[in-house]
């Protein structure tokens, strides 16, 4: 096995492969994470390539549809949980990697069931993602559904189901306003570290391979529907909150990470501005929400 070390949002990752295995090669997305720090780690991720486990006597939790990717999780009467990780329907869909954790998430181990590179690639990465999510959710962190893009120093996330526009009106922000730059396209991680609430860029950013190393304080996070006009209002806080929970990844029968999530939410409410934006997909759509939202020297 070789152990390979990487920190994303300041939280540092241990990853064991197989020798045969490159990092490179199976999770490239992380090549601009790779920290060569010591010291104590999120989690440790154990990985070998084989058949799939049996996972049959555990409660099964639940099915879950993933951005077209199905994943299976389950959980064991000591606490143990288990997930099984399938392509996206439209490449096939078949089981790509089984990974079992314990309940704080902090040791887990990813079996790799199948043949191809994509298959590898998929069920690894999204294994380390999910453990980030769950590890991290005591800690002031969110792994949140998003799309980012910086302006003028600060961090602008834009938040709404797949398919509703995000990509696309960052797209138009970095079009339009000037000196803006993409800092992460699908799953961006946001901290709060000492006070301030901060989004930092990730290894995963969905179909866009957007996988920066940076990080900047938040200046507004904004919810996305498509309107026939352009118009933007800040939200009150329970509104706001009702928003971000499901943009966040969580497990809500999970009282642990459920509560860590709900916390982090609460505190980021008090320092951090929610809007909703309606819009159409147009140039006047990011002025509209540039002028509302942006954070005032």
């Amino acid at each position: 096995m070789t152990t390979h070390r990487f920190k994303v949002a300041l939280h540092r990752l241990q990853v064991n492969l197989p020798d045969a295995l490159s990092a490179s090669d199976i999770i490239p997305s992380f090549s601009p994470f790779v920290s060569e720090e010591e010291g104590d780690v999120l989690f440790t991720m154990n990985v070998v390539e084989g058949t799939a486990p049996d996972f049959s006597t555990m409660e099964e939790i639940g099915q879950f549809d993933c951005g077209g990717a199905n994943h299976g999780v389950y959980r064991d009467a000591d606490g143990t949980y288990a997930f099984e990780i399938s392509l996206p329907s439209c490449d096939g869909g078949q089981l790509s990697c089984c990974m079992t954790a314990r309940d704080d998430f902090h040791t887990c181990s990813a079996v790799l069931t199948g043949s191809s590179l994509r298959q590898h690639q998929f069920g690894l990465n999204n294994a380390l993602m999910m453990a980030f999510a769950f590890a991290s959710a005591e800690q002031d962190t969110l792994l949140i559904h998003a799309s980012v893009i910086r302006n003028a120093g600060y961090g602008y996330l834009f938040t709404a189901p797949s398919g509703t526009g995000k990509s696309t009106h960052t797209h138009l922000w970095y079009k339009h306003i000037p000196g803006s730059d993409l800092m992460n396209d699908d799953n961006p991680v946001v901290r709060i570290v000492d006070g301030e609430t901060r989004i930092y860029g990730s290894p995963w950013s969905g179909k866009t391979p957007c996988y920066r190393n940076i990080w900047a304080p938040v200046g507004a996070i904004t919810r996305i529907e498509q309107r026939p006009e352009n118009t933007i209002r800040r939200m009150a806080p329970v509104e706001a909150f009702a928003t971000l929970l499901p943009a966040v990844s969580s497990m809500k029968w999970d009282k642990r990470v459920y509560e860590g999530i709900c916390h982090t939410i609460s505190r980021l409410l008090r320092t951090t501005p929610i809007y909703w934006l309606g819009c159409r997909p147009d140039e006047e759509a990011a002025r509209v929400c540039h002028a509302a939202v942006a954070v005032k020297s």
